[in-house]
């Protein structure tokens, strides 16, 4: 499969290291790039002026997932022996209320191997696939239980460009309810709740539906959407004040890649829970979603093929030359993008 055809160049100090409250703006003041789907023209704003772009009726959703404290260190045994003090485990999706799929940072784990986190917690190695780097672990806790201890011993998965450790709070959307996701769901992340009031006074309705989104990258390599199911959850309300939008003329705006997804794989299997695999490209037809807010992608991100799906492939890649150009932010912590 070709994803990620779209190259460019990254500067490197484009990459948003640090949270913008620590670069001295509020969350909702980050900068916002609007790309206009028939004609490719582009406008240069913040964030906090979103209202200015949408009218009353269109309906906003957002995905509710919290972020837990994904990444674990403890030692590595093998038949009781210590093989390793510090190994890095990232959690990559829950199979069971005590089973997670995870990336092991440390060669080469083998299956019966036990990472221990703590007095109260272990994890054994119970599966492993030859096509990807994911093992399947059992961790001796399940439920609650085992969410309260990954929640003490955690911390937030973080990427290279990201110099320094910041608290969970900044990986957090101000209105994420359901804790379940192992990276923030971060095209979300520029809303305030002052900005969702100010939407709602203008009449534009905002929803939400529920993915716990897996991990980006397994080592050097961008996860294949394919190879990276992820559980969704939309309730019938919510379907159904999309569909009545649609049906009066209004527009359906997803935030992140991750909602663009559940609305199309809900759209496509008439299932409004269940997991999606889907992969969008140019050659998929949208069926409900009618715009994204999504922050700015990496080159080859295979996020960046779904995003062809609204805009052709030299507009928008005419768009990122612009946005680096301008100076604009990449990653979670960095800036916006409304395509409409």
């Amino acid at each position: 499969m070709e994803t990620g055809v779209m190259d460019f160049h990254l500067p490197e100090n484009l990459n948003a290291s640090l949270p913008p409250e620590k670069r001295g703006l509020r969350r909702d003041q980050v900068r916002l790039m609007i790309l206009n789907r028939k004609t490719g023209e582009m406008k240069h704003d913040h964030f906090c002026n979103l209202p200015h772009y949408l009218q009353p009726g269109d309906v906003i959703i957002l995905n509710n997932s919290r972020t837990i404290p994904a990444s674990l260190h403890g030692s590595w045994l093998r038949r009781g022996v210590h093989i390793s003090p510090r190994v890095e485990i990232r959690l990559a999706r829950r199979i069971f209320d005590d089973t997670w799929e995870a990336l092991i940072i440390a060669n080469p784990v083998k299956v019966g191997d036990v990472l221990r986190f703590s007095e109260k917690l272990t994890a054994t190695v119970i599966a492993e696939k030859e096509t990807s780097p994911l093992k399947t672990v059992k961790f001796n806790k399940n439920g609650s239980e085992l969410l309260d201890l990954i929640y003490v011993l955690g911390s937030p998965i973080r990427y290279e460009y990201i110099e320094q450790p910041w608290d969970l709070n900044y990986y957090q959307n101000v209105f994420a309810t359901h804790p379940g996701s192992v990276e923030m769901p971060s095209a979300g992340r520029a809303f305030s709740w002052e900005l969702l009031f100010e939407l709602k006074k203008k009449g534009i309705q905002i929803d939400f539906i529920q993915l716990h989104t897996g991990l980006s990258y397994l080592m050097e390599n961008h996860v294949d959407p394919k190879e990276n199911p992820e559980e969704y959850h939309i309730s019938h309300h919510t379907m159904e004040k999309i569909l009545k939008a649609h049906s009066s003329g209004k527009r359906v705006i997803a935030v992140g890649t991750t909602v663009v997804r559940a609305l199309e794989s809900a759209a496509n299997n008439g299932e409004l829970s269940g997991t999606t695999n889907l992969y969008i490209n140019q050659q998929t037809p949208l069926k409900i979603v009618d715009g994204i807010i999504t922050g700015l992608h990496e080159p080859k991100a295979s996020h960046l093929d779904m995003l062809t799906a609204f805009l052709p492939e030299n507009h928008l890649l005419h768009a990122y030359h612009q946005a680096i150009h301008e100076g604009y932010l990449w990653h979670e912590f960095g800036d916006m993008n409304l395509i409409i």
